[in-house]
């Protein structure tokens, strides 16, 4: 917590691989998997993105 209001406050992380869950509870690991879930369709869209960028080059040099 920042003593005086110019002081930068530091942002906790929302998750980090291999963290110790044992001490969140049942709503903050709920919450935590909606973020990964949410991150997880986020990769994926940007993996589709990259994919159909690649398929249209490829057909670009085929002909």
């Amino acid at each position: 917590m920042a003593i005086f209001e110019d002081e930068p406050r530091k942002k906790p992380k929302a998750h980090e691989i291999g963290q110790d869950l044992s001490l969140l509870s049942v709503a903050d690991l709920n919450e935590r998997i909606g973020l990964l879930r949410e991150e997880i369709a986020r990769l994926e869209g940007e993996l589709q993105a990259k994919g159909a960028t690649k398929s249209a080059a490829e057909a670009l040099f085929r002909r």
